[in-house]
């Protein structure tokens, strides 16, 4: 469905079609390639994770033994690309590692402090604008400096992260359908600023590689 919407109308209409999904406004946009995704995570000297087992994935060229790892950009793209290094192969368990990834992410952006040190900020403001494509109220240095600079009170340890409740469609293992009563609980509590109820994602289809990767070996994340 996004994958389509993006094909159809690129950002704004992938943007249009979470709108319309979740009747919740998208305030703003980032997008980012391949490289320039790259170009972010070596502008922060890469991201340290810790991985539970082996990943071998030749098709998004991950290699990465058990234990903790610094990511430079290439690998963490590996990372975030690959289906097959665990798990069933699912896209489910590819957004498992996804979110994992991010959590890392975030908490190396706090063990640097881009957030307290303005020349930090402005530098990695700098390489974003060259490595992303954003809406029009984020294109600037110092618009991306300021929404950044309203994240700084979120860490990663406070950061939940959830997947839209899902179920596997019958006719199709390889697609899944929105569980549309629990996906608006969720909907409903993002609007209302409430924690999102564990009825709302209890028994939705899930990946199997939760847990696979932490952040530099702090526990599940």
């Amino acid at each position: 469905m996004f994958n389509s919407a993006y094909a159809t109308g690129g950002a704004p209409c992938a943007v249009k079609t979470v709108e319309s999904i979740t009747d919740l406004r998208m305030d703003h946009y980032l997008e980012v390639d391949f490289t320039g995704f790259q170009k972010l995570i070596d502008a922060l000297g890469g991201v340290e994770v810790t991985t539970s087992k082996e990943m071998d994935d030749p098709d998004s060229h991950l290699r990465l033994e058990a234990g903790t790892h610094r990511l430079d950009g290439e690998q963490a793209l590996g990372l975030v690309r690959t289906r097959h290094a665990v798990g069933d192969g699912s896209d489910l368990g590819r957004i498992q590692l996804q979110q994992a990834f991010l959590k890392a992410l975030l908490r190396q952006v706090e063990d640097i402090g881009v957030f307290t040190s303005p020349k930090k900020l402005y530098d990695l403001a700098d390489t974003a604008t060259k490595a992303v494509t954003a809406d029009s109220g984020l294109g600037s240095v110092n618009s991306l400096m300021s929404f950044a600079a309203g994240l700084k009170n979120i860490t990663a340890t406070h950061l939940d992260m959830i997947t839209m409740p899902v179920r596997y469609d019958p006719a199709d293992p390889n697609r899944v359908l929105i569980e549309q009563t629990k996906a608006r609980q969720v909907w409903n509590a993002l609007k209302n600023d409430r924690p999102i109820p564990e009825t709302a994602t209890a028994g939705t289809a899930t990946g199997e590689a939760k847990g696979v990767v932490t952040p530099e070996g702090r526990g599940d994340p």
